[in-house]
């Protein structure tokens, strides 16, 4: 535990100081889901708290069930507490907004568009047409950002699982939101695909240093990609543990450091590596 405290506290980034304002406050937030003729009612979460302060890349863990994709939604607005509040720049979430894109595990790319006009979808709304003048220009911007020049227009199934991944990101960047919210979405990826993923997503996210909330089951993709773990416990959960993840980037999984965080992580979720 000696050397899991001292990689909360040492390393290349700083923690983030205590009187800078949080970006998004999740205060004692609980929800149930009321009951149905089938079922009682069920506790989901139960008393959430933890801040995220702005361009943080935070991940969140926990068993299957245990409600990260719930706060995922609750932060996006598509869900309501039935207790507490959440809150970004002080101000509690009521809808959906602009702001925060969920970038989901399942493709939701539309097939009948190519990578282009996937990525251009949102600047063509009305809503968001003042936010980007030359919205031709951002997608070839945005594809490039992901890597994926001279791809602009082939469609959905022309592409590759971590291509699509890829479209999805510039498309939830397109709209320059403050928040992305990413529900496992790489999860559905193979392994070697996976890595180059994460890597691309650190690189996105140096780039642009949007704030993010990502959702996984892997402990090692936990630690090498954020900067600090949510560690959630069983249903009802609750935060069982924050963990600052302050060792210099690039990250290996053979760093004797991130194996001890690991096993840690692992013991608080209750399994062995």
């Amino acid at each position: 535990m000696n050397d899991v405290a001292t990689i909360a506290r040492t390393g290349a980034h700083a923690s983030v100081p205590k009187d800078i304002p949080s970006l998004i406050s999740f205060r004692d937030v609980s929800l149930a889901f009321a009951p149905s003729a089938r079922r009682g009612s069920l506790q989901v979460l139960r008393g959430v708290n933890f801040e995220v302060q702005a361009g943080e890349f935070v991940c969140i863990i926990g068993p299957s069930g245990c409600g990260k994709s719930t706060l995922l939604s609750i932060l996006a607005g598509y869900r309501h507490p039935t207790g507490g509040t959440v809150l970004v720049h002080g101000a509690p979430i009521v809808a959906p907004g602009a702001d925060r894109v969920m970038v989901f595990q399942a493709s939701t790319l539309f097939p009948w568009l190519t990578a282009a006009g996937n990525v251009a979808y949102g600047l063509r709304l009305r809503s968001n047409r003042e936010k980007c003048l030359d919205w031709r220009a951002r997608v070839t911007e945005l594809l490039h950002l992901v890597g994926l020049d001279g791809f602009e227009r082939h469609y959905p199934v022309e592409l590759s699982g971590g291509m699509r991944q890829r479209v999805e990101v510039a498309r939830a960047l397109a709209v320059d939101p403050e928040i992305l919210l990413m529900d496992e979405p790489l999860s559905a990826l193979d392994a070697l695909t996976r890595l180059t993923m994460q890597g691309e997503l650190i690189r996105i996210w140096q780039e642009t240093r949007k704030t993010i909330l990502f959702v996984t089951h892997d402990i090692d993709e936990a630690i090498i990609m954020t900067d600090r773990v949510l560690v959630m416990g069983p249903r009802p959960s609750t935060l069982k543990e924050q963990i600052r993840v302050e060792l210099p980037r690039p990250r290996h999984r053979d760093e004797p450091k991130l194996g001890a965080l690991s096993r840690h992580i692992a013991s608080l979720l209750g399994v062995s590596i």
